[in-house]
């Protein structure tokens, strides 16, 4: 048990091992099938599973790395943006680019996809599930915009990730690190509205 949870790979595999056991119940001692409604579930389950990596990673900036790296003594702040910054970035966007995607599907599989993206223009506005939940799609792809095109692209200058901005001028930096940060403050703003649309569009206003 000691090796297997000292090694994040092997207790990740083992976490899906167990779902997969649970989908196994599902169909063979439950009589569950592998229709749409199973795929628009799945679909949803990775959707989730992708947004508390997204989100947890974009609070874990906001609430603990900004306000605590003033704090760490000088002389260890390098190992912080060296290390374990650009892998939390890592899995930062590529949470926020699973995410978007598994959603999208996710509103396609559920035959809302044209109603939420036009805030149910198409239907004269009369639903406010679909608006609801639009709203709360609108705010997920602002911010999976500013996670690739502007929080990514400046924090690669600022902690010179990949080795290309070793020449950059300590104000370019600076001043990219101060963008990035605010953009990630933007979204984590955003973050608590978004949520609230997606939640209330499923359970406030019964959309699947």
């Amino acid at each position: 048990m000691t090796a297997l949870l000292t090694n994040l790979r092997n207790a990740v595999i083992t976490g899906f091992i167990l779902a997969l056991i649970l989908i196994l119940l599902y169909i063979g001692v439950w009589s569950g099938t592998l229709d749409k409604p199973f795929w628009q579930f799945f679909d949803r389950w990775l959707h989730v599973i992708s947004g508390v990596m997204w989100i947890g990673l974009l609070w874990y900036f906001n609430f603990v790395s900004t306000p605590t790296t003033p704090k760490i003594p000088e002389e260890l702040r390098p190992a912080l943006g060296r290390y374990i910054t650009p892998a939390a970035l890592w899995w930062f966007r590529w949470a926020a680019m699973a995410t978007i995607i598994t959603g999208l599907i996710l509103a396609w599989l559920n035959a809302y996809i044209w109603d939420a993206l036009s805030l149910d223009a198409t239907e004269n506005f009369q639903s406010p599930g679909h608006i609801a939940i639009g709203i709360g799609m609108w705010l997920g792809i602002i911010m999976w915009f500013n996670v690739w095109f502007i929080i990514w692209p400046n924090q690669q200058k600022a902690l010179n990730i990949g080795g290309k901005f070793a020449d950059l001028a300590a104000d370019a930096k600076t001043k990219a690190g101060r963008i990035a940060g605010l953009t990630s403050r933007v979204n984590t703003v955003l973050s608590i509205p978004m949520l609230f649309s997606m939640v209330s569009g499923s359970h406030l206003y019964h959309i699947s």
